[in-house]
């Protein structure tokens, strides 16, 4: 019976020095929704990384035009105060067709983690339909959702809401 242990022993610690170590988490950041092909628009003017070391364009343009538009909740269609920011915006990109410009979809915290992800897809494709309609190439427009991932009002008033609900026009370096 002390030969069955001592094999069984044996035999455990080969099978534990061969399993791995800890295993490696999955990257946090959300995956890019941009659709290729005809469907959608390119990434290709994102640089490297797609979802940060983006800017603001200049301040000259955030004082005449403004950087981000905000929804009414559980709501992707752009407010009427909201539609001169996507038509200043539409017509500077018109104006330099080598511009590109990313569309950063954002929700407020209320809803699952799925839904904040689609909802933020459905207002940054609004807004993209808007610009293609005046005339924006669809290579210069990429799309990405956030959901509630990054949230500019930590809060739980409806203020803070209001401030998540929102898509930034990004001009990647």
């Amino acid at each position: 019976m002390s030969y069955f242990k001592l094999i069984s022993i044996a035999a455990l610690s080969f099978l534990l020095a061969g399993c791995p170590g800890t295993p490696e988490m999955p990257d946090p950041e959300p995956t890019d929704t941009t659709y290729g092909g005809d469907a959608g628009a390119s990434t290709s003017g994102a640089g490297n990384d797609p979802y940060g070391g983006g800017e603001f364009f200049g301040e000259d343009l955030a004082g005449e035009v403004g950087n981000v538009i905000y929804f009414e909740f559980d709501s992707s269609e752009v407010r009427a105060q909201d539609q001169d920011i996507v038509a200043g915006h539409a017509s500077m990109l018109n104006s330099n067709p080598g511009l590109r410009v990313r569309l950063e979809g954002h929700a407020d915290e209320r809803g699952s983690r799925e839904y904040n992800i689609g909802l933020g897809e459905r207002r940054s494709q609004s807004v993209r339909q808007m610009l293609m309609i005046q005339g924006v190439s669809a290579s210069q427009i990429a799309t990405v959702s956030f959901g509630e991932e990054r949230p500019v009002a930590f809060g739980n008033s409806e203020s803070d809401y209001s401030q998540n609900r929102r898509v930034e026009f990004v001009y990647p370096n």
